[in-house]
């Protein structure tokens, strides 16, 4: 996934002084341009000319806009008339960062702020950041806004395919769909789960053979045991992750939510391979886009992880917050078959994920069967959190952690004390047992790898959204 990020370098509106100054300009364009290049994640669009007179300050901020920018940077080398700035913020693509390079022998840091001065008094939003971008913290600093700011623009026009409705009575599962359009510009598409038992028949029975057939050969085993986990009823499985994929596709579905529990868990088939392959970066087919897709049909759960997808470019974790460990100071979060195989291992190759992967058969929460795909979360930092909604507004929690490995042997143990055929996550967090349990809002909790509290704080800040951090 890129990033489509717009530069704009402003200079000095007399005509003798830009002319000196054009290749200080590009000089320090080009590095910001490298930089940001450099990390993979961005495609750069650049401006055509430096910004010194008001007209080429439209016509460029327009060009970044028809070229498919995400946001845009306001870049400060030198000197710089502030009205510019203001100008090409009507036109440019928002959210806007002002960066600063350092440069001592002209007033760069004069220009953009005086730029923030008069784009605060008009109530434009900016973020400003100064420094040497070959430094990897102030790198670190401008990357943590663009992907928020890219994040929150991609959202826009996005499309939620809710499966079934309210699951088991679960308030915080229910989206506000006047909000979720409000705030993110986010449709909300409802669909009966009938549609994916109707759509699972026009797949072949070969096409599901040969990915059950994948599975036996990579997974770590599959624990058939006649009655709740058998060929046939895997094969279902199979055929309804086809169904719910090519609605996704026919219906232009961005990411997604089943209700499953409990039509589809009494009357079908469980929903758990759906939702782990749904989320994962491949399948038996091959590599392909993780789609977001929730259990219990949690829509907020749902929308948390696609921005924690957008933020991060990775697979997100779903789960309960199911059981703490007193006596070591973790939580097991744990529900049904909902991880991505992606946290066995923390790989994109299926082969390396599945090694540690099990199929189990369903337990008695779920009469009609099928397999929950079971493993431990690999450890690592990660960094959890949720949208929540308390008296009509979103609050967004976010908990630094680590999930831990206590070994083969003691990671099964601690699996058996909760729920075996189910998969763990084993989180130690950055907030004590008491105070998480007396604050927090959802029994569930979703989460990447990695350290995203600032671009996750930038992001709520962009949108108004409250943000409380346990870091």
């Amino acid at each position: 996934m890129k990033r489509k990020v717009g530069i704009l370098t402003f200079s000095d509106g007399r005509e003798y002084v830009h002319k000196e100054l054009i290749e200080v300009n590009k000089k320090f364009e080009d590095d910001l341009a490298k930089a940001l290049e450099s990390t993979g994640e961005i495609e750069v669009i650049r401006a055509n000319q430096i910004v010194h007179k008001p007209s080429i300050a439209k016509q460029q901020a327009l060009l970044l806009r028809d070229k498919g920018a995400q946001m845009t940077i306001f870049n400060y080398a030198v000197w710089a008339f502030p009205h510019f700035s203001v100008i090409a913020s009507k036109f440019a693509p928002s959210p806007f960062l002002l960066f600063g390079n350092i440069n001592p022998k002209y007033p760069g840091m004069v220009g953009m702020l005086a730029a923030a001065g008069a784009l605060d008094q008009d109530g434009t939003q900016t973020y400003r950041v100064w420094g040497d971008i070959k430094q990897k913290q102030v790198l670190k600093k401008v990357l943590a806004f663009v992907r928020a700011a890219t994040a929150k623009n991609m959202l826009k026009g996005q499309r939620y395919g809710l499966f079934g409705g309210r699951s088991m009575g679960m308030y915080t599962a229910v989206p506000n769909v006047d909000l979720w359009n409000k705030l993110f510009g986010i449709d909300i598409e409802h669909i009966d789960q009938l549609e994916i038992i109707e759509e699972s028949k026009k797949v072949s029975d070969q096409q599901a053979r040969r990915a059950r057939e994948w599975l036996e050969k990579l997974t770590k085993k599959i624990h058939y045991d006649g009655k709740q986990l058998t060929e046939e009823k895997l094969e279902l499985q199979i055929k309804s992750y086809y169904a719910v994929k090519k609605m996704c596709e026919d219906l232009e579905l961005d990411f997604t939510g089943i209700k499953a529990q409990p039509e589809l868990t009494e009357h079908f088939v469980t929903m758990d391979l759906t939702e782990a392959f749904m989320n994962d970066p491949y399948d038996w087919d091959g590599a392909k886009e993780p789609i977001v897709c929730a259990t219990e049909a949690d829509s907020d759960g749902a929308l948390t992880m696609q921005i924690f997808k957008l933020i991060s470019n990775q697979p997100v974790l779903f789960a309960d917050v199911r059981h703490y460990d007193a006596e070591n100071d973790f939580f097991d979060l744990c529900n049904s078959g909902e991880h991505a195989t992606f946290f066995a291992a923390r790989s994109y190759d299926p082969a390396v994920n599945l090694a540690k992967v099990e199929l189990y058969p369903e337990s008695f929460y779920f009469p009609a069967g099928g397999a929950s795909v079971r493993h431990i979360a690999a450890p690592g930092e990660v960094t959890l959190g949720r949208l929540t909604r308390k008296s009509g507004e979103y609050v967004m929690t976010v908990i630094k952690g680590e999930f831990l490995d206590f070994g083969e042997e003691k990671n099964e143990e601690r699996a058996k004390n909760t729920q075996i055929e189910w998969p763990h996550a084993f989180a130690k967090l950055k907030i004590s047992a008491d105070e998480f349990l007396a604050t927090y809002g959802s029994n569930h909790i979703h989460g990447v790898y990695g350290d995203y509290v600032e671009e996750i704080k930038h992001f709520c800040n962009l949108l108004g959204i409250k943000f409380v951090s346990h870091v």
